[in-house]
């Protein structure tokens, strides 16, 4: 998510951290940088001028400070301030302390109500809440199927009416209301008549972040009718630009809940302003990443790859194998190296999208003898043309692989 724009905050920073000494038009400079690249990435005007502003009378006064680099003290500024832009602090849900907590799903349609719905409902059955869906989207006619065959695969239960899913004891209940193509009175009037009859503790707005502008507008309008409490964005595996969610919250003061990063229904995440603030300027997300590990990682497995690689010794071709299956199971390779610091959005575009290539790995790693995995500098031409003709690859790939196992092995020696 945000790749151009972390490119480009990057780009500009890396100048700044690169001089010794720091002239207030050399952060004028990098401003101006700055407020370009956040106005083309579809943030608003009026929030990119509160930005820049409060950037440059806080980096000015930075430059006075003798004790710490001056480029490292404008980075820390712009991350705070991005930080504080998406909210400065993670905001949770708010539940009822007695009684059902009613959570009002709105927004446009097509803009992922209903698979977000049971995303939201398969994360808080995990936490223990006993949630219920609702369908209350009577115009789009495959709707409430679809939210039937969603709550069937996560096990929760869909109804048709808040009453019913309070009176079979759900703690948490989540209603999947009707969109429209756009904002108009009469979507609006239904909305304020819906929450007027179920009290919803929380009405989420659910945004497509690929909107950019318009999803700014369509928060305002939603919150200046409804009243929202939060958003969760949607599609922000995809080429999101970062504008809507970096002016949402200035547009209207309420949080970013939660981010949507991909179709299945475990792909819901917890929004960390500051966590994401360091993934748009490419410092990474080191506790996203300990949780996803902690969450798919066999423990067992992960400790004795850990030995191995302390060992004089070191890896072999079978841990390489064993180690590439345990980040294939964190999930996408291009997710989970963003989250590292120092992995920038130009270096993940490098990055082969096709996870299937492990079948290949595999293959070319089977295709070799005990020995050979043990101690792969043995290969030689034809012991590699052999491998490649049993996996049904070309040799070009057993180098390629080979390349990638001891640059693995030396990282892992090093870490």
């Amino acid at each position: 998510m945000f790749t151009a724009l972390s490119e480009q905050l990057a780009a500009v920073l890396k100048r700044l951290t690169g001089r010794g000494v720091l002239s207030e038009s050399d952060v004028t400079e990098a401003l101006r940088e700055i407020r370009r690249h956040l106005l083309e990435a579809d943030v608003s005007f009026e929030v990119t001028r509160g930005f820049v502003e409060r950037v440059r009378e806080r980096a000015i006064g930075a430059l006075q400070l003798k004790s710490v680099s001056p480029g490292q003290q404008v980075v820390k500024l712009v991350h705070d301030e991005i930080a504080a832009l998406l909210g400065g602090s993670r905001s949770g849900l708010d539940f009822a302390s007695v009684g059902t907590t009613v959570i009002l799903l709105v927004g446009l349609q097509g803009s992922g109500k209903t698979t977000t719905a049971a995303k939201l409902a398969r994360r808080l059955k995990l936490e223990q809440k006993a949630p219920g869906l609702v369908a209350a989207d009577l115009y789009r006619p495959a709707a409430a199927e679809q939210l039937r065959q969603l709550g069937a695969q996560i096990d929760v239960p869909v109804f048709d009416a808040v009453r019913d899913a309070e009176a079979a004891r759900c703690r948490t209940v989540i209603v999947d209301t009707a969109g429209r193509l756009q904002i108009d009175a009469e979507m609006m009037d239904e909305l304020r008549a819906l929450k007027a009859a179920v009290n919803p503790r929380e009405v989420l707005l659910v945004a497509d972040g690929m909107t950019g502008q318009d999803a700014v507008k369509i928060a305002r309008g939603f919150h200046d009718s409804v009243g929202l409490t939060g958003v969760i964005l949607t599609k922000l595996d995809g080429d999101a630009r970062g504008g809507a969610a970096l002016s949402i919250h200035g547009v209207t003061g309420v949080p970013i809940k939660f981010v949507g990063v991909g179709e299945k229904t475990d792909a819901l995440e917890p929004f960390d302003p500051a966590r994401m603030a360091g993934r748009i300027l490419g410092q990474g997300d080191v506790v996203a990443l300990v949780e996803m590990a902690t969450a798919t990682v066999d423990a067992e497995a992960a400790e004795r790859l850990a030995q191995k690689a302390r060992s004089k010794r070191g890896m072999d071709l079978h841990d390489f194998l064993v180690a590439l299956k345990q980040m294939q199971a964190m999930g996408p390779m291009k997710k989970v190296l963003g989250l590292l610091p120092g992995v920038n959005a130009k270096a993940l575009q490098a990055i082969p999208a096709d996870d299937k290539r492990l079948k290949h790995v595999e293959a070319i790693v089977l295709s070799m003898t005990p020995e050979e995995r043990a101690d792969p500098t043995i290969l030689g031409g034809s012991r590699k043309l052999r491998i490649a003709r049993g996996a049904g690859r070309p040799v070009q790939e057993v180098n390629r692989l080979l390349d990638q196992f001891h640059q693995m092995r030396k990282l892992m020696k090093r870490m």
